[in-house]
């Protein structure tokens, strides 16, 4: 390697340590360590503002007050049990016309639910299930923790190339690049996009039962998705944990959360939603 094929690799270590230097460990609501500090908070809500409004601008949104009514109390239930920080966002729901069993939360306080979910999530209960997993990723930093993990993978890409390159040529960079890419995607992004739906299912089943939602309904949620579906998962489940795990997963989990459950309704937690 010449002098200055050895001056490219220490630039580009250097624009690693740049680009990682933002970077922080953190511990998860279930310990689980994180890396994150990729993005700002900021910079995090702002993306989830404009994700929300392109979404609600390519979606038919459904006007039908009783159900837009419905989820936001749902959603209103599960935020009061969130840090201070959190519940400070203003946060915004809005019900899409779509037969598609799905709802999202995004960071900055987005929530989005089609009424397609209605089919599956069949009482207030079962709902809580589905919002409070998806707000269960909002507060477990997951976003921020796969834009930092992906930034991480696309610079460790961007060196191997280049040491490729400087080695064997442009086209060898070009190889190393596509095929680091699906390595990258099959053992890095998508196993930790697992870890993440899982995490998702604890956090989001624990703080149903903080509002006064029956954390036993999480069980009989999945079933009818499940059941729904014909055997087949659903689109939004493409990723997630394993259907027949994860049902046995909050099963398990269920009893120990009833407690917490009936304190917060002694607490006065007894959501009337619908």
């Amino acid at each position: 390697m010449s002098q200055g094929e050895r001056m490219k690799v220490w630039i580009l270590a250097a624009a690693v340590v740049v680009a990682l230097a933002g970077c922080a460990t953190t511990t998860s609501p279930t310990g689980r360590t994180q890396m994150v500090g990729g993005v700002s908070q900021a910079q995090l809500d702002q993306l989830g503002a404009q994700a929300f409004a392109e979404t609600k601008a390519k979606e038919t949104i459904n006007r039908d007050a009783k159900q837009n009514a419905y989820v936001t109390c749902v959603v209103n239930a599960l935020v009061r049990q969130l840090p201070p920080e959190q519940r400070a966002v203003a946060w915004e729901t809005a019900v899409f016309t779509d037969n598609e069993p799905n709802a999202f939360a995004l960071p900055g306080g987005k929530v989005g639910v089609n009424t397609g979910i209605f089919t599956v999530a069949k009482n207030q209960d079962q709902l809580a299930a589905v919002l409070g997993h998806e707000i269960g990723h909002v507060i477990a930093r997951h976003h921020e923790e796969r834009i930092t993990r992906q930034m991480g993978a696309q610079t460790g890409l961007g060196i191997l190339g280049a040491l490729a390159g400087a080695r064997y040529g442009d086209g060898a960079a070009s190889t190393v690049n596509q095929l680091g890419g699906m390595t990258a995607q099959t053992l890095f992004l998508l196993p930790g996009s697992r870890t993440q739906e899982s995490e998702a299912d604890v956090v989001g089943q624990r703080l149903m039962a903080q509002a006064g939602f029956d954390p036993r309904q999480a069980v009989g949620l999945w079933q009818n998705m499940m059941a729904a579906s014909s055997g087949r998962q659903p689109q939004w489940l493409s990723t997630h944990p394993d259907p027949a795990n994860r049902i046995r997963e909050l099963q398990r989990d269920a009893p120990s959360l009833v407690p917490t459950y009936e304190a917060a309704r002694k607490a006065g937690n007894t959501p009337k939603c619908g």
